[in-house]
């Protein structure tokens, strides 16, 4: 390591940053197997704990993935560019297409695990729908798989007494989705609302996601309103955060 005057940061910030500036030049590609500690120890002239910090904190970055028994790989994944105005586009779902199909290109995506069920509404959930007394809710809980990967968990929320016998009710929901049956039964979806929060998962959310020690989530929480105003769906997703690029683009 030259002595530069970044030489200031710790050892293992510099080993760091040059494995990553080599993945970037393309020295490394997708799926290929980073230096060990042995390596990086001999290379640099560290200690065993250096080495590891380094590797580390590519992992934590999500630049890279530790393999039990082979070692520490550049990540292969490919983020998903989520386009958050145009996959809530009526053009999207009211033409009987997936909000996803704004996400996904030629992508596979699939949906492995999903159930639905009549329960009680949360305190929050009840708050953000403007639920009376013991009114119910239709909950959808969904896993997003793309390319093989766990990238999304998804909870949707909607008062039981709009969606009662709809295929919402059902695991398939049909061509264009929860917001295209909404619009069949009279309370289409004409305005969204979304908070972005950014937190570290749960024990359970970062084993259903596959993710990597150190990785923070995405809590994407969507209100969708009918023209009149009335909230008809809260749906919260929680993302990988290393698995995805949020994009918003608008007119000034």
């Amino acid at each position: 390591m030259a002595n530069t005057e970044d030489d200031r940061r710790p050892k293992y910030q510099r080993i760091a940053d040059a494995l990553r500036e080599a993945i970037e030049s393309g020295e490394y590609g997708p799926g290929d197997r980073l230096p060990g500690e042995n390596d990086l120890m001999a290379t640099y002239g560290v200690a065993r704990m250096t080495a590891r910090q380094a590797l580390s904190v590519l992992r934590d970055e999500g630049v890279a993935e530790a393999r039990k028994g082979a070692g520490v790989f550049v990540r292969a994944f490919r983020p998903l560019r989520r386009r958050g105005i145009q996959r809530l586009a009526q053009q999207q779902w009211g033409s009987g297409r997936s909000i996803w199909a704004a996400d996904i290109e030629n992508r596979t995506l699939e949906v492995d695990q999903v159930s639905v069920s009549e329960e009680a509404a949360p305190d929050h959930v009840s708050t953000v729908l403007n639920l009376a007394g013991e009114e119910t809710v239709c909950v959808r809980r969904r896993r997003f798989v793309l390319d093989a990967k766990p990238v999304q968990l998804s909870t949707s929320y909607l008062p039981m007494t709009l969606v009662a016998g709809s295929a919402i009710t059902e695991e398939d929901t049909g061509e264009g989705g929860t917001y295209a049956r909404l619009a069949e039964l009279g309370h289409k979806p004409v305005h969204f609302r979304e908070e972005i929060h950014s937190r570290m998962p749960s024990k359970d959310e970062a084993q259903q996601l596959n993710m990597s020690a150190g990785t923070p989530v995405f809590l994407i929480c969507r209100t969708a309103f009918t023209d009149e105003g009335r909230p008809v769906e809260f749906n919260e997703m929680t993302l990988d955060a290393a698995s995805y690029i949020l994009e918003y683009a608008f007119d000034a």
